[in-house]
């Protein structure tokens, strides 16, 4: 067979364009010479790669692909960046930061500051100083003491931490005794002051999660022994309130914090129940994570309120919708109550008679009435 004859560089056949180059096509296979605002008409074929313009310019079906695979790369895009982040590796490194003593530090700073602010604190440190300090070390190891007594340990056991009880000691020394209140008066400085409260609640949280591990440790299947433990040792300062008071010659039963609770008592509760249920394997997140997490939790919420010196608890529109359904309202009186108190506030109204008077008395008086006569 005779080979073929290679075209000329003007001719018009296929072999006249340049050999590197792609010949479009259109799909109707009609010549070479299609215009570029033709391409695409009529579909692409189950064969042929789809050109942009049909992308562009076709049905919705392309069109819905297109949002589905930016879904995806969205998607993909955020787990990379979720995987990028060493989060498990900074939650470990969290968990297991040392809290003593820069932390503990802040903790005994900030629970003391509390102390100073309740009325009679000055006067009492003047009067009696010794009274001053074990309130002060109530204040700061109040929360050991009731886990020791739950677990059936000495409740002085913490007091053995020498470099604890000293670093408590001394900030109460300056607290209450820095000439000039130099100490209170940095402490008091709002921007310092919030820092320190950040601190302190890393240190509430890590004790939550270590007495509910204690607790866990001695009873495997104790759930409400961890609860117990876990709250006392993050609200202790707090249930022991009416017992400090008592140190400071105050009797308030009305200010007990079981009947009042504040925000901290409130948020150990509810964060002793995560870690008992992390503890007990029911909530399927590691100890680290959760300890990063509700220590995040506990610095907003208790920086925001410093800050703003509210005393609302954040829990409170849960509660209110709650509560009600499950406990029924509190606004209910109780008329058995309101009958004694009418019913007292009329014997007071009317008091009974006196009693009558003795034959002696009578006839004093009127010894008494004869000698005035006689003047």
């Amino acid at each position: 067979m005779a080979p073929a004859a290679a075209p000329g560089p003007g001719g018009s056949g296929r072999g006249g364009r340049c050999p590197g180059r792609r010949r479009l096509r259109s799909p109707g296979g009609s010549g070479g010479g299609s215009a570029p605002g033709q391409r695409g008409q009529r579909g692409a074929r189950p064969g042929q790669r789809p050109q942009p313009a049909a992308i562009r310019d076709g049905p919705a079906e392309p069109r819905r692909g297109t949002e589905n695979r930016g879904l995806r790369i969205a998607t993909r895009a955020a787990m990379d960046l979720a995987e990028a982040l060493p989060l498990g590796e900074l939650a470990a490194a969290f968990a297991s930061l040392p809290v003593f003593p820069l932390f503990d530090t802040a903790y005994f700073i900030i629970s003391v500051l509390y102390l100073k602010y309740e009325p009679g604190a000055v006067e009492m440190s003047r009067r009696s100083p010794f009274a001053s300090w074990l309130c002060a070390m109530l204040h700061c190891f109040g929360s050991y003491i009731l886990a020791d007594l739950l677990l059936g340990e000495a409740p002085v056991g913490h007091f053995s931490h020498n470099s604890s009880v000293i670093l408590a000691t001394a900030v109460w020394y300056l607290m209450f005794f820095c000439p000039m209140n130099l100490f209170y008066k940095c402490a008091s400085f709002l921007p310092l002051k919030l820092v320190l409260v950040a601190m302190k609640e890393v240190v509430r949280v890590r004790k939550i999660a270590a007495g509910v591990h204690h607790a866990h440790h001695l009873y495997h299947h104790g759930w409400f022994v961890m609860m117990a433990t876990g709250w006392v040792k993050g609200s202790g300062v707090a249930l022991m309130s009416n017992f400090e008071q008592l140190l400071r010659g105050v009797w308030k039963p009305e200010t007990n914090e079981i009947l009042h609770m504040s925000f901290p008592t409130k948020a150990s509760l509810y964060g002793t129940v995560l870690f008992t249920l992390q503890q007990t394997h029911w909530l399927p997140i590691s100890e680290a994570n959760l300890i990063f997490f509700f220590t995040m939790f506990m610095i907003v919420c208790k920086v925001f309120m410093t800050a703003t010196h509210s005393h609302a608890s954040p829990f409170a529109p849960l509660e209110n919708l709650i509560c009600p359904v499950l406990f029924g309202s509190g606004s209910s009186g109780h008329p058995g109550h309101h009958h004694d108190h009418h019913g007292a506030s009329h014997e007071v109204s009317h008091p009974p008679p006196p009693p009558a008077k003795s034959k002696e008395e009578l006839n004093e008086g009127t010894r008494k009435r004869k000698a005035k006569k006689a003047e």
